[in-house]
Protein backbone atom coordinates (compact mmCIF):
# COMPACT_ATOMS: atom_id res chain seq x y z
CA UNK A 1 0.00 0.00 0.00
CA UNK A 2 1.52 3.77 -0.90
CA UNK A 3 1.25 6.21 0.82
CA UNK A 4 2.69 9.74 1.13
CA UNK A 5 5.39 8.60 4.10
CA UNK A 6 5.94 5.33 1.62
CA UNK A 7 6.56 7.81 -1.77
CA UNK A 8 8.54 10.31 0.37
CA UNK A 9 10.75 7.64 1.24
CA UNK A 10 11.33 6.21 -2.46
CA UNK A 11 11.93 9.85 -3.69
CA UNK A 12 14.29 9.86 -0.54
CA UNK A 13 16.16 6.83 -1.95
CA UNK A 14 15.99 6.95 -5.32
CA UNK A 15 16.02 10.70 -6.38
CA UNK A 16 17.64 12.31 -3.51
CA UNK A 17 20.48 13.80 -5.65
CA UNK A 18 17.97 15.16 -8.15
CA UNK A 19 15.51 18.61 -7.74
CA UNK A 20 11.87 17.30 -9.05
CA UNK A 21 9.91 19.41 -11.31
CA UNK A 22 6.75 19.12 -12.82
CA UNK A 23 5.90 20.69 -15.88
CA UNK A 24 2.21 21.54 -17.11
CA UNK A 25 -0.13 24.05 -19.01
CA UNK A 26 -2.67 24.40 -16.19
CA UNK A 27 -1.72 25.64 -12.94
CA UNK A 28 -2.27 24.11 -9.63
CA UNK A 29 -3.27 27.07 -7.32
CA UNK A 30 -4.75 30.09 -9.20
CA UNK A 31 -4.89 33.69 -7.84
CA UNK A 32 -7.86 35.65 -8.89
CA UNK A 33 -8.80 39.08 -7.57
CA UNK A 34 -12.59 38.44 -5.97
CA UNK A 35 -14.35 42.26 -4.84
CA UNK A 36 -10.79 43.93 -4.60
CA UNK A 37 -9.44 41.24 -2.73
CA UNK A 38 -7.04 38.19 -3.80
CA UNK A 39 -8.38 34.32 -3.55
CA UNK A 40 -7.07 31.30 -4.11
CA UNK A 41 -8.95 28.92 -6.10
CA UNK A 42 -8.23 25.13 -7.30
CA UNK A 43 -9.12 24.96 -11.11
CA UNK A 44 -11.14 21.94 -11.85
CA UNK A 45 -8.51 20.26 -13.76
CA UNK A 46 -8.18 15.83 -12.56
CA UNK A 47 -4.45 16.26 -13.79
CA UNK A 48 -4.13 18.98 -10.53
CA UNK A 49 -6.14 16.82 -8.20
CA UNK A 50 -4.33 14.17 -8.93
CA UNK A 51 -0.54 15.65 -9.00
CA UNK A 52 -1.19 18.16 -6.40
CA UNK A 53 -0.79 15.43 -3.51
CA UNK A 54 2.21 13.62 -4.79
CA UNK A 55 4.30 17.57 -5.04
CA UNK A 56 3.21 17.85 -1.51
CA UNK A 57 4.84 14.74 -0.59
CA UNK A 58 7.99 15.26 -3.10
CA UNK A 59 8.63 18.86 -2.30
CA UNK A 60 10.36 20.79 -5.69
CA UNK A 61 9.25 22.72 -8.23
CA UNK A 62 6.27 23.06 -10.56
CA UNK A 63 6.52 24.95 -14.06
CA UNK A 64 3.08 26.14 -15.23
CA UNK A 65 1.53 29.36 -16.88
CA UNK A 66 -0.22 31.85 -14.80
CA UNK A 67 -3.98 32.67 -15.77
CA UNK A 68 -5.06 34.22 -13.07
CA UNK A 69 -6.02 38.08 -12.82
CA UNK A 70 -3.85 38.14 -9.22
CA UNK A 71 -0.98 35.73 -10.22
CA UNK A 72 1.53 38.36 -10.89
CA UNK A 73 0.52 40.06 -7.32
CA UNK A 74 1.81 37.18 -5.34
CA UNK A 75 5.12 36.32 -6.88
CA UNK A 76 8.32 36.74 -5.94
CA UNK A 77 11.30 38.72 -8.33
CA UNK A 78 11.75 35.40 -10.21
CA UNK A 79 8.20 34.66 -10.88
CA UNK A 80 7.66 32.16 -7.86
CA UNK A 81 5.41 31.57 -5.19
CA UNK A 82 5.23 29.04 -2.32
CA UNK A 83 2.23 26.69 -2.59
CA UNK A 84 -0.84 25.46 -1.24
CA UNK A 85 -1.41 28.22 0.84
CA UNK A 86 -1.69 26.47 4.28
CA UNK A 87 1.35 24.42 3.77
CA UNK A 88 3.79 26.18 1.29
CA UNK A 89 5.05 22.19 0.34
CA UNK A 90 6.21 23.14 -2.99
CA UNK A 91 7.41 26.30 -5.41
CA UNK A 92 5.14 27.31 -8.61
CA UNK A 93 6.85 28.95 -11.10
CA UNK A 94 4.53 30.67 -13.43
CA UNK A 95 5.36 31.28 -17.27
CA UNK A 96 4.10 34.67 -18.71
CA UNK A 97 1.94 34.21 -22.02
CA UNK A 98 0.61 37.07 -23.72
CA UNK A 99 -2.81 36.90 -24.78
CA UNK A 100 -2.22 35.92 -28.27
CA UNK A 101 -0.07 32.99 -27.40
CA UNK A 102 -3.00 32.11 -25.40
CA UNK A 103 -5.06 31.82 -28.25
CA UNK A 104 -2.97 30.51 -30.16
CA UNK A 105 -1.35 27.70 -28.51
CA UNK A 106 -3.63 27.00 -25.79
CA UNK A 107 -7.22 27.26 -27.80
CA UNK A 108 -5.57 27.08 -31.26
CA UNK A 109 -3.40 24.56 -31.52
CA UNK A 110 -3.66 22.35 -28.26
CA UNK A 111 -7.59 22.30 -28.09
CA UNK A 112 -8.48 22.85 -31.90
CA UNK A 113 -6.35 20.47 -33.44
CA UNK A 114 -4.64 18.07 -31.25
CA UNK A 115 -7.89 17.40 -28.37
CA UNK A 116 -10.41 16.60 -31.02
CA UNK A 117 -7.24 14.55 -32.93
CA UNK A 118 -7.19 12.17 -29.63
CA UNK A 119 -10.64 11.94 -29.15
CA UNK A 120 -12.49 10.60 -31.26
CA UNK A 121 -15.78 12.29 -30.94
CA UNK A 122 -16.33 13.28 -34.27
CA UNK A 123 -15.44 16.36 -33.75
CA UNK A 124 -13.00 17.90 -36.83
CA UNK A 125 -9.91 19.16 -35.73
CA UNK A 126 -8.34 22.34 -37.38
CA UNK A 127 -4.90 22.87 -38.16
CA UNK A 128 -3.23 26.54 -38.38
CA UNK A 129 0.51 27.17 -39.48
CA UNK A 130 0.18 30.10 -37.20
CA UNK A 131 -1.20 28.21 -34.33
CA UNK A 132 1.54 25.73 -35.11
CA UNK A 133 4.03 27.90 -34.87
CA UNK A 134 2.54 29.84 -31.74
CA UNK A 135 2.76 26.13 -30.15
CA UNK A 136 6.24 25.76 -31.00
CA UNK A 137 7.31 29.35 -29.79
CA UNK A 138 5.55 28.63 -26.57
CA UNK A 139 7.12 25.05 -26.23
CA UNK A 140 10.41 26.85 -26.14
CA UNK A 141 9.30 29.69 -22.81
CA UNK A 142 8.33 26.85 -21.14
CA UNK A 143 11.75 24.92 -21.78
CA UNK A 144 13.70 28.36 -20.99
CA UNK A 145 11.66 28.54 -17.57
CA UNK A 146 12.82 24.88 -16.73
CA UNK A 147 16.14 25.36 -17.38
CA UNK A 148 16.22 28.22 -15.59
CA UNK A 149 14.98 26.62 -12.36
CA UNK A 150 17.24 23.68 -12.74
CA UNK A 151 20.56 25.51 -13.24
CA UNK A 152 23.52 23.01 -12.99
CA UNK A 153 21.70 20.52 -10.66
CA UNK A 154 21.00 17.15 -12.24
CA UNK A 155 16.83 17.24 -12.58
CA UNK A 156 14.14 14.71 -12.98
CA UNK A 157 11.98 16.55 -15.39
CA UNK A 158 7.83 15.41 -14.82
CA UNK A 159 5.70 17.23 -18.19
CA UNK A 160 2.46 16.61 -18.26
CA UNK A 161 -0.15 16.53 -21.18
CA UNK A 162 -0.57 17.49 -24.91
CA UNK A 163 0.47 21.26 -24.26
CA UNK A 164 4.12 20.40 -24.28
CA UNK A 165 4.97 18.13 -26.93
CA UNK A 166 8.08 19.38 -27.97
CA UNK A 167 9.37 20.37 -24.13
CA UNK A 168 11.33 16.87 -23.39
CA UNK A 169 13.49 17.39 -27.09
CA UNK A 170 14.14 20.62 -26.23
CA UNK A 171 15.10 20.10 -22.15
CA UNK A 172 17.26 16.97 -23.76
CA UNK A 173 19.43 19.42 -26.45
CA UNK A 174 20.76 21.83 -23.64
CA UNK A 175 20.96 18.92 -20.67
CA UNK A 176 21.24 15.20 -21.58
CA UNK A 177 21.62 14.53 -18.16
CA UNK A 178 18.13 15.44 -17.00
CA UNK A 179 16.01 12.39 -16.96
CA UNK A 180 12.72 13.80 -18.57
CA UNK A 181 9.48 11.74 -18.38
CA UNK A 182 5.82 12.86 -19.98
CA UNK A 183 2.67 11.73 -18.84
CA UNK A 184 0.01 11.79 -22.00
CA UNK A 185 -3.23 12.48 -20.03
CA UNK A 186 -5.67 12.08 -22.78
CA UNK A 187 -6.42 9.07 -25.42
CA UNK A 188 -3.66 8.33 -28.24
CA UNK A 189 -5.49 7.86 -31.39
CA UNK A 190 -5.27 4.83 -34.01
CA UNK A 191 -2.77 5.98 -36.24
CA UNK A 192 -5.22 6.29 -38.92
CA UNK A 193 -6.62 9.15 -37.12
CA UNK A 194 -3.04 10.41 -36.37
CA UNK A 195 -1.66 10.68 -40.12
CA UNK A 196 -4.21 13.51 -41.28
CA UNK A 197 -2.06 16.11 -38.71
CA UNK A 198 0.59 18.08 -40.86
CA UNK A 199 3.19 17.96 -38.14
CA UNK A 200 3.14 14.59 -36.93
CA UNK A 201 6.25 13.70 -37.33
CA UNK A 202 7.59 16.86 -35.38
CA UNK A 203 5.23 16.39 -32.32
CA UNK A 204 6.52 12.00 -32.46
CA UNK A 205 9.98 13.09 -32.72
CA UNK A 206 9.61 15.83 -29.87
CA UNK A 207 7.60 12.68 -27.86
CA UNK A 208 10.83 10.64 -28.21
CA UNK A 209 12.81 13.01 -26.31
CA UNK A 210 11.88 11.44 -22.97
CA UNK A 211 12.94 8.62 -21.46
CA UNK A 212 9.81 7.55 -20.39
CA UNK A 213 6.40 8.52 -22.06
CA UNK A 214 3.45 7.04 -19.88
CA UNK A 215 -0.32 6.87 -20.91
CA UNK A 216 -3.47 5.66 -18.99
CA UNK A 217 -3.91 2.26 -20.73
CA UNK A 218 -2.10 -0.02 -22.85
CA UNK A 219 -4.31 0.64 -25.53
CA UNK A 220 -3.23 4.02 -26.01
CA UNK A 221 0.42 3.06 -25.41
CA UNK A 222 0.07 0.71 -28.30
CA UNK A 223 -1.74 3.05 -30.73
CA UNK A 224 1.68 5.37 -30.31
CA UNK A 225 3.67 2.41 -30.78
CA UNK A 226 2.09 1.94 -33.93
CA UNK A 227 1.77 4.93 -34.96
CA UNK A 228 5.29 5.73 -34.31
CA UNK A 229 6.29 2.22 -36.57
CA UNK A 230 4.24 3.70 -39.55
CA UNK A 231 5.31 7.75 -39.75
CA UNK A 232 9.48 7.08 -38.57
CA UNK A 233 12.19 5.47 -39.50
CA UNK A 234 13.38 3.98 -36.05
CA UNK A 235 13.29 0.38 -34.14
CA UNK A 236 10.53 -0.39 -31.79
CA UNK A 237 11.24 -3.31 -29.40
CA UNK A 238 7.90 -4.59 -28.61
CA UNK A 239 8.85 -6.92 -25.48
CA UNK A 240 10.30 -4.02 -23.93
CA UNK A 241 7.46 -1.59 -25.35
CA UNK A 242 10.81 0.83 -25.87
CA UNK A 243 11.43 3.19 -29.59
CA UNK A 244 15.07 3.70 -30.58
CA UNK A 245 15.41 6.95 -32.25
CA UNK A 246 18.17 9.55 -33.41
CA UNK A 247 20.58 7.48 -30.93
CA UNK A 248 17.66 8.22 -27.87
CA UNK A 249 15.32 5.05 -26.80
CA UNK A 250 12.11 6.18 -24.79
CA UNK A 251 10.34 3.49 -23.03
CA UNK A 252 6.52 3.79 -23.26
CA UNK A 253 4.59 2.42 -20.40
CA UNK A 254 0.50 2.01 -19.07
CA UNK A 255 0.72 4.17 -15.97
CA UNK A 256 -3.69 4.40 -14.76
CA UNK A 257 -3.50 7.17 -12.87
CA UNK A 258 -5.45 8.06 -9.56
CA UNK A 259 -6.55 9.93 -6.91
CA UNK A 260 -5.77 10.64 -3.19
CA UNK A 261 -8.10 8.30 -1.86
CA UNK A 262 -7.07 8.39 1.62
CA UNK A 263 -7.34 12.36 1.94
CA UNK A 264 -10.76 12.88 -0.01
CA UNK A 265 -12.35 10.01 2.82
CA UNK A 266 -10.92 11.95 5.33
CA UNK A 267 -11.95 15.04 3.90
CA UNK A 268 -15.59 14.33 3.28
CA UNK A 269 -16.23 13.90 7.12
CA UNK A 270 -15.30 17.09 7.79
CA UNK A 271 -18.14 18.74 9.66
CA UNK A 272 -17.77 21.52 7.17
CA UNK A 273 -18.96 18.78 4.33
CA UNK A 274 -22.20 17.92 6.72
CA UNK A 275 -22.99 21.56 7.26
CA UNK A 276 -22.40 22.06 3.10
CA UNK A 277 -25.06 19.34 2.86
CA UNK A 278 -27.34 20.25 5.04
CA UNK A 279 -27.12 23.98 3.32
CA UNK A 280 -27.83 22.30 -0.46
CA UNK A 281 -31.05 20.47 1.32
CA UNK A 282 -32.19 23.25 2.39
CA UNK A 283 -31.17 25.66 -0.71
CA UNK A 284 -33.02 22.99 -3.37
CA UNK A 285 -35.81 21.94 -1.19
CA UNK A 286 -34.50 18.44 -0.94
CA UNK A 287 -36.69 16.14 1.36
CA UNK A 288 -36.60 12.34 0.06
CA UNK A 289 -35.77 12.12 -3.52
CA UNK A 290 -33.21 10.11 -5.19
CA UNK A 291 -30.56 12.06 -5.97
CA UNK A 292 -28.13 12.05 -9.29
CA UNK A 293 -24.92 14.19 -9.82
CA UNK A 294 -23.20 14.61 -12.69
CA UNK A 295 -19.28 16.54 -12.67
CA UNK A 296 -17.93 17.71 -15.40
CA UNK A 297 -16.18 20.47 -17.65
CA UNK A 298 -18.53 21.85 -19.89
CA UNK A 299 -16.82 19.48 -23.04
CA UNK A 300 -18.22 17.91 -25.86
CA UNK A 301 -16.12 14.84 -25.06
CA UNK A 302 -18.06 14.12 -21.49
CA UNK A 303 -21.03 13.49 -23.38
CA UNK A 304 -23.45 15.62 -20.83
CA UNK A 305 -26.53 16.39 -24.19
CA UNK A 306 -26.46 12.59 -24.06
CA UNK A 307 -26.80 12.44 -20.45
CA UNK A 308 -29.71 14.47 -20.35
CA UNK A 309 -31.26 13.26 -23.19
CA UNK A 310 -30.93 9.90 -20.99
CA UNK A 311 -33.19 11.39 -18.26
CA UNK A 312 -35.73 12.78 -20.53
CA UNK A 313 -36.21 9.40 -21.69
CA UNK A 314 -36.41 8.21 -18.01
CA UNK A 315 -39.04 9.87 -17.16
CA UNK A 316 -41.28 8.79 -19.99
CA UNK A 317 -40.63 5.92 -19.44
CA UNK A 318 -40.86 5.51 -16.21
CA UNK A 319 -43.13 8.74 -14.76
CA UNK A 320 -43.52 7.13 -11.10
CA UNK A 321 -39.97 8.90 -11.13
CA UNK A 322 -41.62 12.14 -12.02
CA UNK A 323 -41.54 14.34 -7.98
CA UNK A 324 -38.94 11.89 -7.27
CA UNK A 325 -35.73 11.90 -8.85
CA UNK A 326 -33.28 15.22 -8.68
CA UNK A 327 -30.20 15.42 -11.28
CA UNK A 328 -27.50 17.68 -10.88
CA UNK A 329 -25.35 18.30 -13.24
CA UNK A 330 -22.30 20.97 -12.05
CA UNK A 331 -20.31 21.99 -15.27
CA UNK A 332 -17.42 24.30 -15.15
CA UNK A 333 -17.67 26.48 -18.26
CA UNK A 334 -14.31 25.83 -20.25
CA UNK A 335 -12.78 27.51 -23.40
CA UNK A 336 -15.48 29.42 -24.01
CA UNK A 337 -13.68 31.39 -27.08
CA UNK A 338 -13.95 28.76 -29.30
CA UNK A 339 -17.21 28.01 -31.67
CA UNK A 340 -17.78 24.20 -30.61
CA UNK A 341 -17.65 24.74 -26.77
CA UNK A 342 -20.02 27.82 -27.58
CA UNK A 343 -22.35 25.82 -29.18
CA UNK A 344 -22.24 22.86 -27.27
CA UNK A 345 -23.33 25.58 -24.03
CA UNK A 346 -26.20 26.41 -25.78
CA UNK A 347 -27.11 23.13 -26.84
CA UNK A 348 -26.98 22.02 -22.79
CA UNK A 349 -28.64 25.27 -21.95
CA UNK A 350 -31.96 24.46 -24.33
CA UNK A 351 -32.14 20.35 -23.22
CA UNK A 352 -32.47 21.76 -19.72
CA UNK A 353 -34.61 24.08 -20.24
CA UNK A 354 -36.99 21.82 -22.80
CA UNK A 355 -36.50 19.09 -20.43
CA UNK A 356 -37.29 20.87 -17.07
CA UNK A 357 -40.42 22.36 -18.70
CA UNK A 358 -41.79 19.04 -19.89
CA UNK A 359 -41.78 17.83 -16.55
CA UNK A 360 -41.50 19.91 -13.72
CA UNK A 361 -44.57 20.59 -11.45
CA UNK A 362 -45.34 23.96 -8.89
CA UNK A 363 -42.40 22.28 -6.47
CA UNK A 364 -39.90 20.49 -8.48
CA UNK A 365 -38.10 19.81 -11.44
CA UNK A 366 -35.76 16.89 -12.75
CA UNK A 367 -32.73 18.79 -13.75
CA UNK A 368 -30.82 21.15 -11.66
CA UNK A 369 -28.16 22.77 -13.90
CA UNK A 370 -25.55 24.38 -11.92
CA UNK A 371 -22.96 26.15 -14.69
CA UNK A 372 -20.47 27.60 -12.29
CA UNK A 373 -16.87 26.67 -10.53
CA UNK A 374 -17.63 25.33 -7.12
CA UNK A 375 -15.41 24.84 -4.05
CA UNK A 376 -13.98 21.30 -3.18
CA UNK A 377 -16.25 21.33 -0.24
CA UNK A 378 -19.06 21.63 -2.17
CA UNK A 379 -18.35 19.08 -4.46
CA UNK A 380 -17.92 16.88 -1.63
CA UNK A 381 -20.99 17.06 -0.74
CA UNK A 382 -22.51 16.63 -3.48
CA UNK A 383 -20.70 13.36 -3.99
CA UNK A 384 -22.06 12.36 -0.34
CA UNK A 385 -25.52 13.22 -1.16
CA UNK A 386 -25.95 11.46 -4.36
CA UNK A 387 -27.37 8.07 -4.52
CA UNK A 388 -25.71 7.76 -8.31
CA UNK A 389 -23.25 9.48 -10.23
CA UNK A 390 -23.63 9.48 -13.93
CA UNK A 391 -19.77 9.74 -15.96
CA UNK A 392 -20.74 9.41 -19.34
CA UNK A 393 -17.95 10.63 -21.72
CA UNK A 394 -17.92 9.88 -25.16
CA UNK A 395 -13.68 9.08 -24.90
CA UNK A 396 -11.58 9.90 -22.03
CA UNK A 397 -7.95 8.80 -21.32
CA UNK A 398 -9.22 8.02 -17.79
CA UNK A 399 -11.96 10.16 -15.39
CA UNK A 400 -10.91 10.81 -12.20
CA UNK A 401 -14.61 12.00 -11.25
CA UNK A 402 -15.16 8.33 -11.10
CA UNK A 403 -12.35 7.63 -8.76
CA UNK A 404 -13.49 10.36 -6.86
CA UNK A 405 -17.25 9.56 -6.54
CA UNK A 406 -15.78 6.55 -5.18
CA UNK A 407 -13.52 7.48 -2.34
CA UNK A 408 -16.06 9.73 -1.13
CA UNK A 409 -18.40 7.05 -0.38
CA UNK A 410 -17.27 6.07 3.15
CA UNK A 411 -20.93 4.76 3.94
CA UNK A 412 -20.18 2.33 1.35
CA UNK A 413 -23.48 3.52 -0.83
CA UNK A 414 -23.70 4.99 -4.16
CA UNK A 415 -23.70 3.23 -7.88
CA UNK A 416 -20.96 4.31 -9.79
CA UNK A 417 -22.91 4.61 -13.93
CA UNK A 418 -19.28 4.50 -16.10
CA UNK A 419 -18.73 4.88 -19.53
CA UNK A 420 -17.04 2.12 -21.39
CA UNK A 421 -14.99 4.28 -23.17
CA UNK A 422 -13.29 5.99 -20.30
CA UNK A 423 -9.78 4.56 -18.96
CA UNK A 424 -11.46 3.77 -15.63
CA UNK A 425 -13.58 1.61 -17.09
CA UNK A 426 -10.91 -0.68 -17.46
CA UNK A 427 -10.21 -0.80 -13.32
CA UNK A 428 -13.61 0.27 -11.60
CA UNK A 429 -15.70 -3.03 -13.84
CA UNK A 430 -17.90 -3.01 -10.46
CA UNK A 431 -19.70 0.02 -11.55
CA UNK A 432 -22.36 0.04 -14.21
CA UNK A 433 -20.79 0.42 -17.46
CA UNK A 434 -22.73 1.83 -20.44
CA UNK A 435 -22.60 2.96 -23.91
CA UNK A 436 -22.61 6.80 -23.79
CA UNK A 437 -23.86 7.39 -27.46
CA UNK A 438 -26.96 4.77 -25.96
CA UNK A 439 -29.41 7.32 -25.01
CA UNK A 440 -31.74 3.49 -24.04
CA UNK A 441 -28.83 1.93 -22.35
CA UNK A 442 -28.12 5.01 -20.02
CA UNK A 443 -31.93 5.39 -19.03
CA UNK A 444 -32.36 1.91 -18.60
CA UNK A 445 -29.01 2.02 -16.88
CA UNK A 446 -30.12 4.56 -14.44
CA UNK A 447 -33.60 2.73 -13.69
CA UNK A 448 -31.54 -0.14 -12.77
CA UNK A 449 -29.01 2.09 -10.32
CA UNK A 450 -31.85 3.54 -8.44
CA UNK A 451 -33.82 0.02 -8.28
CA UNK A 452 -30.65 -1.67 -6.64
CA UNK A 453 -31.05 -3.20 -3.82
CA UNK A 454 -28.72 -1.95 -0.43
CA UNK A 455 -26.49 -4.90 0.08
CA UNK A 456 -26.00 -5.25 -4.00
CA UNK A 457 -24.68 -1.46 -3.91
CA UNK A 458 -22.61 -1.99 -0.68
CA UNK A 459 -20.99 -5.14 -2.32
CA UNK A 460 -20.07 -3.48 -5.83
CA UNK A 461 -19.15 -0.33 -3.62
CA UNK A 462 -16.40 -1.82 -1.12
CA UNK A 463 -15.10 -3.74 -4.19
CA UNK A 464 -14.86 -0.19 -5.91
CA UNK A 465 -13.37 1.50 -2.97
CA UNK A 466 -10.35 -1.09 -2.47
CA UNK A 467 -9.41 -1.18 -5.96
CA UNK A 468 -8.84 2.78 -5.87
CA UNK A 469 -7.29 2.90 -2.41
CA UNK A 470 -5.02 0.20 -3.49
CA UNK A 471 -4.15 1.84 -6.64
CA UNK A 472 -3.88 5.20 -5.49
CA UNK A 473 -2.27 8.29 -6.84
CA UNK A 474 0.97 7.81 -4.45
CA UNK A 475 1.09 4.00 -6.39
CA UNK A 476 1.11 5.91 -9.60
CA UNK A 477 4.16 8.50 -8.61
CA UNK A 478 5.45 5.41 -7.54
CA UNK A 479 5.36 3.09 -10.39
CA UNK A 480 6.97 5.71 -13.04
CA UNK A 481 9.47 6.63 -10.08
CA UNK A 482 10.51 2.93 -9.90
CA UNK A 483 10.37 2.65 -13.88
CA UNK A 484 12.96 5.71 -14.39
CA UNK A 485 15.03 4.23 -11.53
CA UNK A 486 15.08 1.10 -13.74
CA UNK A 487 15.59 2.79 -17.07
CA UNK A 488 18.41 4.76 -15.51
CA UNK A 489 20.04 1.51 -14.44
CA UNK A 490 20.22 0.06 -17.92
Amino acid sequence: MWNQDSLQQLVKDQLSDYLFVVVSNREPYIHNYVNDKIECIVPASGLTIALDPVMRTCGGTWVAHGSGTADREVVDAHNRVLVPPDTQSYTLRRVWLTENEVDKYYFGFSNETLWPLCHIVYQRPEFNMDDWNTYKYVNRLFADAVLDEIGERKAFVFIQDYHLTLLSRMLKAKNHRNIVAQFWHIPWPNPEAFRICPWQNEILYGLLGNDLLGFHIAYHRNNFLDTVDRTLECRIDYERFSVCHSDHTTFVSPFPISVDFDRISENVQKPEVEQEITVLKKKFGLKDQTIGIGLDRIDYTKGIPERLKAIDLLLTRYPKYKNKLVFFQLAEPSRTKIQKYQSLNNEIDKLVEEINFKYRSDSWQPIIYIKEHKSPVTLLAFNRMASFCLVSSLHDGMNLVAKEFVSTRIDEDGVLILSRFTGASRELDEALLINPYAIDEIAETIHTAIQMPADARKKRMIKLRQRVCENNIYRWAADIITELVKIESI
